[in-house]
């Protein structure tokens, strides 16, 4: 027999000790049988009684707890635990009965891949609004993206023109491409086909919280938005290497020519470049700064429609030369000269008689750091004399590789500034190689850099650079959606951060300084 651990069984034993002594000496004794003892004698046996059905009724509920614990436990983890998108999108928040949606403050999108740290996004956006569309229109301020006008033969240079001018149609055929040509749609305006408009009014850049990541700053934020969701409102394409073109979009002033200056423009390129994209993100969040706003972009007027990347085309650029697209000629044998020199650092200027450029010392770090975590060799490597190249690697295709034995005076390029801050460069044509293995990485790029910036490497050194990956690239919906959702952008951030560990390896093993370069 167990004692009761509960006040009501305690008070239910108690007074059972107290009826039933009582009512076997008043059946079995002698005495006579009054009315009183009557009355108390059936008081008892009715409490007994009804303590015996409360008994069996416990009894026959603890039963059937039994049985439906298991499916009752389940049901409850599953009611605790609200299903969690697994694809990288965010499902429409639930209504509640006054018409109101109900806005959590932070949304956390769960890990596909089998990790024994998962990572959560947290602090950047919120669920959008049922039925609720953001009008993809001309962002505010555009006024401050209009420039000098942009002759034709200058877009040509930016795109790696050869002969500059204007074409209907090109012929893409190298790399696998299709070629380009003008598609009539719903989307066309009767104005004719060069005159197109998006086809959906949500904007492809989604912020659901009242601010962008940190990060991004509101110019970043408004030229995304002008890239991805104004109205093109002419095609101009030119011959070029890269195959780019320039789209001159809405958002000048009323009446304005339809070019480049007065309207502002893009230069989209081809799909084989959406690293660019990526190489925006990683700039930004890296803290450096030097890479023009790119978005991903479906362009309906293309044959086969499949996403472009769109750079903002900046007219503030200084002119370049059309053998090695920079405003500066070095050769790689001056170039490490001036890392020699060390020009302009800690605020000193340059002797005439060392050859220094207009550009900081520490823009070279930056550059060299931001080009091997993205493996990018057209800027310091353009004959690949640092890895094992590809055949269809651009070098290759130029005939470069065997220049490889005079190296002191192979060309850099696409070394641009800006006329208004020849101090800091401009980094562009940031296409990425993702599929380049540790055996083959290119460490020239790295060549005579004897300091990196603090504030990159510091990202590089924390757990978090996935986490603000994750979250920049989310704003763009194209490039998200291009790369697979969250899986695939999961593997583009996988080589990413491998390779930032073998670069503060590289940083340890050789020595160099980790500078604040806030200049």
């Amino acid at each position: 027999m167990t004692c009761p651990d509960k006040p009501g069984q305690l008070i239910n034993w108690f007074i059972c000790s107290l009826c039933v002594p009582r009512v076997c000496k008043l059946w079995s004794s002698r005495r006579p049988r009054t009315r009183r003892n009557l009355l108390l004698g059936t008081a008892c046996a009715i409490y007994l009684g009804f303590l015996v059905s409360q008994v069996g009724r416990a009894s026959l509920q603890h039963g059937q707890v039994a049985e439906k614990g298991p499916h009752r436990s389940r049901d409850t983890a599953e009611a605790s635990f609200p299903e969690i998108p697994l694809d990288g999108t965010l499902a429409p928040p639930e209504s509640q009965g006054n018409g109101s949606t109900l806005q959590p403050n932070v949304v956390y999108i769960t890990l596909r891949s089998k990790r024994s740290k998962p990572s959560n996004i947290r602090g950047t956006v919120k669920p959008k609004r049922r039925k609720k569309h953001a009008v993809a229109s001309a962002a505010p301020g555009q006024e401050a993206l209009v420039g000098p006008s942009l002759q034709p033969q200058e877009a040509a240079r930016a795109a790696d023109a050869v002969a500059p001018g204007y074409a209907q149609g090109a012929n893409l055929a190298k790399m696998g491409e299709r070629p380009w040509r003008l598609v009539r749609g719903p989307g066309v305006r009767a104005g004719g086909p060069d005159f197109l408009q998006p086809s959906s009014r949500e904007s492809n850049i989604r912020i659901y919280s009242e601010s962008a990541p940190s990060w991004l700053s509101k110019d970043d934020i408004r030229r995304m938005r002008l890239l991805a969701d104004s109205t093109v409102a002419g095609l101009r394409p030119v011959s070029s290497k890269s195959g780019a073109r320039l789209l001159v979009l809405e958002g000048g002033a009323p009446g304005a020519v339809l070019r480049c200056g007065p309207s502002p423009c893009g230069l989209l390129k081809q799909p084989l470049d959406m690293s660019e994209v990526f190489a925006f993100h990683l700039d930004r969040i890296l803290g450096l700064n030097r890479t023009l706003p790119s978005v991903s972009r479906k362009a309906e007027f293309i044959q086969d429609g499949r996403p472009c990347p769109i750079i903002l085309w900046d007219a503030s650029l200084s002119p370049t030369s059309n053998d090695t697209h920079s405003s500066v000629k070095l050769t790689w044998g001056t170039y490490q000269q001036l890392l020699k020199q060390k020009c302009w650092q800690n605020g000193r200027v340059p002797k005439p008689e060392s050859g220094c450029t207009e550009i900081h010392h520490h823009e070279w770090s930056k550059m060299a750091l931001f080009d091997f975590l993205l493996q990018i060799y057209n800027r310091l490597d353009t004959n690949c004399c640092g890895f094992r190249p590809r055949k269809e690697d651009t070098c290759v295709q130029n005939g470069l590789r065997p220049k490889c034995d005079n190296q002191g005076s192979a060309a850099l390029a696409h070394i641009i500034q800006r006329k208004h801050d020849p101090r800091h460069l401009v980094f562009i044509d940031n296409k990425g190689f993702f599929d380049r293995s540790e055996d083959n990485l290119n460490f020239k790029l790295l060549e005579g850099i004897k300091e990196f910036p603090a504030s990159a490497v510091s990202v590089l050194k924390s757990q978090h650079l996935r986490q603000k990956l994750l979250q920049s690239l989310f704003l763009d919906k194209v490039y998200w959606e291009s790369q697979g959702g969250r899986q695939g952008i999961e593997k583009l951030i996988d080589v990413i951060e491998h390779r930032a560990k073998i670069l503060i390896t590289y940083i340890n093993a050789h020595g160099a300084k980790v500078l604040p370069m806030n200049e």
